[in-house]
């Protein structure tokens, strides 16, 4: 079955894509919604697992509501509130949220700087 995780911007999916692997599918909506942008993601998805990750922001609450509609079996992921929105969000709460998720098996964990890199 594929996964997919929807979020906002090309931002975002940059900040995601490298803690993934290529099997998970990220998509955006580019910040806004409209009947052909639905349509489509429902498509492209069709029987997948979907998560939800958007910004913690009146906009961002406002494209999850409608994916909420769209994908009612969606699990959904929560950037923190004062993050500067996913793409903003510390790789290590990202990571945690992934787990949270249960994507554990797809996420690249950074490799630790060897002593004396820092």
């Amino acid at each position: 079955m594929s996964i997919t995780i929807i979020v906002e911007g090309k931002n975002d999916r940059s900040r995601l894509r490298r803690l993934l692997g290529p099997e998970v599918d990220i998509l955006c909506t580019f910040g806004t919604l409209n009947t052909l942008k639905l349509e489509t993601l429902r498509n492209t998805i069709r029987d997948g697992e979907v998560y939800l990750y958007m910004d913690n922001d009146s906009s961002g609450k406002k494209i999850r509501g409608v994916l909420r509609d769209v994908f009612p079996d969606a699990v959904h992921m929560y950037t923190r509130k004062g993050y500067a929105g996913v793409e903003g969000t510390p790789d290590e709460y990202n990571i945690t949220q992934l787990e949270k998720a249960g994507l554990e098996e797809f996420i690249i964990y950074p490799q630790p700087y060897p002593q004396g890199m820092e």
